[in-house]
């Protein structure tokens, strides 16, 4: 709330970067915020053991990193935090705007490359603390709109996919782990000619001219074969 003491601030540090955490926790205290890093488990544990060990402590504000690591995408963090009237500040090396444009659909308060993040962290905190805003609408609008695009790219991408049939999968899932035709045809006991025909069926409904490209996008929607 607006007119309280720093002090009073806590800020909540995600983020398996240790060097970058500590650099920021270190400037925050030093403006006098009541900061802590959330230590991560060191073995087990999981996105639900961070979403509860950061809910226990009760900040006000939460800096965290969308790369969390064996954990995860820190992406699954935003909307339980925000829900909880925390204000999320998410921190990525990630210079996808449709990713950011996501995180603050789910509720994050700002996103910040983490390129000279540091600076604009505490310029962030510093109007959090006095209740003014730290994304102005045309940003924010820039965002969602990004996310909405890709949305739409990768909802395009998962309809193509989807009209293979069982047999065109099996074959798109062998080309995924790196077989070549003579190997899928000698696996699945057909002539290579029948292959070559199923794989250009597949480039056809994928609408792309190569195998490479077709791999290339059943991995950026992340297709796997059974899923």
């Amino acid at each position: 709330m607006a007119g309280t003491s720093r002090a009073d601030h806590r800020v909540l540090i995600i983020d398996d970067h240790v060097l970058f955490a500590e650099s920021l926790e270190l400037a925050l205290s030093l403006e006098g915020y009541d900061v802590r890093r959330l230590e991560l488990p060191g073995e087990g544990g999981s996105m639900a053991t961070i979403r509860s060990l950061a809910l226990r402590a009760n900040p006000r504000t939460v800096f965290l990193d969308l790369d969390l690591g064996r954990f995860g995408d820190g992406v699954n963090l935003v909307a339980p935090l925000a829900k909880a009237g925390i204000n999320v500040v998410v921190l990525t090396a990630s210079e996808e705007l449709g990713r950011w444009g996501g995180c603050m659909r789910l509720g994050a308060r700002r996103v910040l490359p983490k390129s000279g993040a540091l600076q604009q962290a505490l310029a962030t905190v510093r109007r959090l603390h006095q209740g003014l805003p730290v994304v102005n609408r045309d940003e924010l609008e820039r965002l969602l709109d990004a996310w909405s695009r890709e949305r739409r790219a990768h909802d395009d991408l998962r309809r193509r996919l989807d009209l293979l049939t069982p047999r065109e999968r099996q074959v798109l899932g062998a080309l995924i782990e790196g077989r070549t035709v003579r190997e899928i045809s000698h696996v699945s006991v057909v002539s290579e000619a029948t292959v070559r025909t199923q794989v250009k069926s597949i480039l056809n409904k994928l609408e792309v001219s190569s195998q490479l490209a077709a791999v290339g996008m059943a991995n950026q929607v992340g297709w796997r074969l059974g899923a």
